[in-house]
């Protein structure tokens, strides 16, 4: 028999198990439904953190511009935390009565009373946690609590994660970087902001943070002082310390002891192991890959011989000559070999621009049938002479005048991109594609890659061979020489700078073939024209020591107009001005629609090309057809431009119609709300053009012309030029060579202040 000693012993063993359960249903009630002690959460941060539940920080400052007016008086509107709190004022989150809107509330606790009904407003069933009482509707609510309950708020609420839960460093805030932006920070995930907390305490820290689009909310905990800064340049330093350039600042961090040979560690890439602030180790990343940049993915990078290679998570993209500076994936630029990638783990941890690229080569995508797309659904290619088809390391030869196809899904594009060269200097045929002349070639050589919607075409080749196919399809190779070289000066220079607008970075070509660039290979190639090329071999235009933009367009109206045409700030390209085509290249003002509908009318005004068809036209179209391609205001009633460019240029049009108004902005959505396939636009020497979808150019005035024979109100549009207007009128080159001025002096007339120099 047991005694009673050990039977005493038993039950309280017993009770002391059953106990526990009890006790901490106890504790969880007496946190989930008693007043709760500690320090309380501001109203401003609580406000913060809810809002950017519901919207980006980009969104809410378009809400605040739409929303204009705030809850907050005059003296606080500038403060952090104002567009938050009019948010949940103007949403119902907060009542202004209760909470009034006002510095002091706004930076004062947030109580049970509001974390009750914000939560409420956000989630009833969390809400329901809340216990607002008589006795602690008024006290604060506990920070504590409340980051507990918005771990349970994203779950409800933020389906789509749009808040993150993330791991950062810190490594400079405007304590210790100066110039830094004020509520501002640098991270191992980028610039972040951190409006209403303080930062500073944590540098060189590792945090665990709540953030949304570089908005920090909330830092969870503090991860401590043992910490690693990855992928930082190291630039100088001793046996005490480091200068790196660690995110995109210089910092000099100290090593934790003294440390030699410093120098085998400079102008690498390394991680840094630290601690307290201190250095204490130093991994040195010394592999680099060299070769042609093909393509930039949103998580790699696509280099000849390799193929795509992921980035690391933390990768960066530097610049190291003339001085380092921090760049973005968008800024490499593809198709030269002017970057070093230093990999580590078979990642892409940094990539290294380390030197200037020369403009030699352009890579062209070739669009589709009739220009009418990015992707082909079929490529057939053969050659006069051998073709060879190289993927990384495999090579396949094509004879003479044997076709091969390509289709979507085709396992040679398995692997990656297929170069395609002809042997002995040839070009290769595109058989499955029609151009103005027939089937195109192009020298060179041609690159197949996969795409989700088809096949993607790119031509390499240099640019001054990519010129001579472009000239004779921008500009009649009848024309006179001094036209032609005009032109090739400025294709030149047009295509070195889009050569560096990475337009298609991502399938690994700098321009199209088309109009949306320059158009090329549409045209036979013509000796002329690749003379013009030869003769002014690597000249382009330069103002003030720089390369320009060199707009050019068909016909003028007898007036160039400047660069603001496109509703951006022509001081932006002073080069760039209003001009009558005229000798002496005087200004006028055209800008009242009285002047420039005077001058429209007048056929034989003087001009470089005013013998051109399209120097002069007009068009005659109707309330039906107008109504048609303007929706929204009932039947046309009436249409008035209302603002002009010194040029009188069209800029912006005022449309009324039975059932309202509107108004069109800019040259090009005028040409098109007016123009129409089926109206047929008379030309200055008596013949007629018809199909175009959009008028000739914005160069136009508009005057109502009675009634058809359906009743119906008509319109007629006095016009001039073709185009729009900016930079070089091809056919008033053409005018002025004719005269026996050489192209040096029609580049120097049509874009004021530049220089022809030879770039080598």
């Amino acid at each position: 028999m047991k005694s009673r000693k050990q039977c005493k012993k038993k039950k309280a063993l017993i009770g002391w198990l059953f106990g526990i359960p009890t006790m901490v249903a106890v504790l969880v009630a007496v946190i989930l439904f008693h007043e709760q002690e500690g320090d309380g959460i501001s109203r401003a941060l609580a406000a913060k953190s809810v809002v950017l539940v519901l919207q980006s920080p980009t969104e809410l400052k378009e809400w605040q511009k739409e929303f204009g007016a705030s809850h907050f008086p005059a003296k606080s509107v500038e403060q952090w935390y104002v567009p938050y709190m009019d948010y949940l004022y103007e949403n119902g989150f907060l009542s202004e009565d209760e909470t009034p809107a006002g510095e002091e509330c706004a930076q004062g606790n947030l109580t049970y009373g509001e974390a009750g009904q914000i939560v409420r407003a956000l989630s009833p069933e969390l809400g329901e946690r809340i216990a607002v009482t008589k006795k602690n509707r008024d006290k604060p609510y506990p920070e504590e609590l409340w980051w507990l309950f918005y771990d349970s708020l994203l779950k409800n609420v933020d389906g789509a994660q749009a808040v993150e839960r993330k791991n950062i460093c810190i490594y400079g805030t405007l304590d210790n970087v100066p110039g830094t932006p004020s509520w501002a920070a640098h991270t191992s995930q980028g610039m972040i902001w951190f409006e209403g907390m303080a930062l500073d305490g944590y540098m060189d820290h590792e945090l665990e943070v709540y953030v949304r689009d570089k908005e920090l909310i909330h830092v969870i905990q503090d991860l401590g002082q043992e910490i690693t800064y990855r992928n930082v340049w190291l630039i100088d330093g001793n046996e005490e310390e480091l200068l790196v350039y660690v995110g995109d600042i210089e910092r000099r961090i100290p090593f934790a002891k003294k440390t030699k040979n410093t120098d085998e560690y400079l102008h690498n890439l390394a991680d840094l192991q630290m601690k307290d602030g201190k250095i204490t180790h130093v991994s040195v990343k010394r592999e680099r890959i060299t070769g042609k940049l093909l393509s930039v993915q949103p998580d790699g990078v696509e280099i000849e011989g390799y193929g795509v290679v992921p980035l690391d998570e933390e990768y960066k993209v530097l610049k190291t000559y003339g001085g380092l500076k921090r760049q973005e994936l968008e800024d490499l630029l593809i198709g030269y070999d002017i970057q070093e990638f230093v990999a580590a783990k078979g990642k892409i941890c940094a990539v290294l621009t380390v030197r200037e690229f020369d403009a030699r080569t352009i890579r062209v995508l070739i669009m589709s049938e009739g220009f009418g797309g990015l992707v082909h659904d079929q490529v057939t290619l053969c050659g006069s002479t051998p073709l060879t088809l190289v993927q990384k390391d495999k090579e396949e030869r094509i004879e003479a005048g044997q076709e091969v196809v390509f289709q979507p899904g085709d396992e040679r594009l398995a692997g990656g991109r297929v170069l395609v060269t002809a042997e002995d200097g040839g070009e290769v045929k595109v058989s499955s594609l029609n151009r103005s002349h027939g089937q195109p070639s192009y020298g060179g050589r041609l690159e197949l890659v996969s795409a989700e919607e088809g096949l993607v075409l790119i031509n390499e080749l240099y640019l001054e061979d990519y010129l001579k196919k472009v000239i004779p399809s921008e500009m009649p190779p009848s024309y006179e020489k001094e036209a032609l070289k005009a032109q090739a000066v400025c294709a030149r220079t047009f295509a070195y700078m889009q050569i560096q607008s990475n337009t298609y970075q991502q399938y690994g070509a700098h321009v199209d073939d088309s109009t949306n660039f320059q158009v090329y290979n549409n045209a036979q190639e013509d000796s002329r024209t690749s003379e013009a090329v030869d003769e002014t071999y690597g000249q382009m235009l330069l103002y003030e020591g720089e390369p320009i933009t060199t707009y050019y367009f068909s016909t003028s109206c007898g007036i160039t107009a400047d660069g603001g045409v496109w509703g951006g700030d022509p001081g932006i390209t002073p080069y760039l001005k209003n001009a009558v085509l005229q000798p002496g290249r005087k200004s006028v003002d055209f800008s009242s629609d009285e002047a420039f509908a005077a001058f429209i009318r007048q056929m034989d005004y003087p001009a470089y090309d005013s013998s051109f068809p399209y120097y002069r036209w007009n068009v005659t179209t109707d309330a039906g057809i107008l109504t048609e391609n303007i929706e929204g205001i009932g039947t046309v009633e009436s249409i008035q431009v209302t603002e002009r460019g010194l040029s009188g240029v069209a800029k912006t049009l005022l449309v009324k119609g039975s059932q309202g108004e509107k108004t069109i902005s800019g040259q090009d959505r005028i040409r098109s709300a007016l123009g129409d396939a089926r109206l047929t636009i008379h030309l200055k020497n008596g013949k007629t053009s018809s199909g175009a979808s959009s008028l000739p150019s914005g160069f136009l005035t508009v005057e109502e012309a009675g009634t058809n024979e359906s009743g119906m109100k008509q319109f007629k549009i006095h016009g001039g030029g073709f185009g729009h207007g900016v930079g070089m009128s091809q056919n008033g080159a053409q005018g002025m060579a004719r005269e026996g001025i050489g192209y040096e002096e029609i580049l120097k007339f049509f874009y004021d202040g530049v220089v022809v120099e030879q770039i080598e």
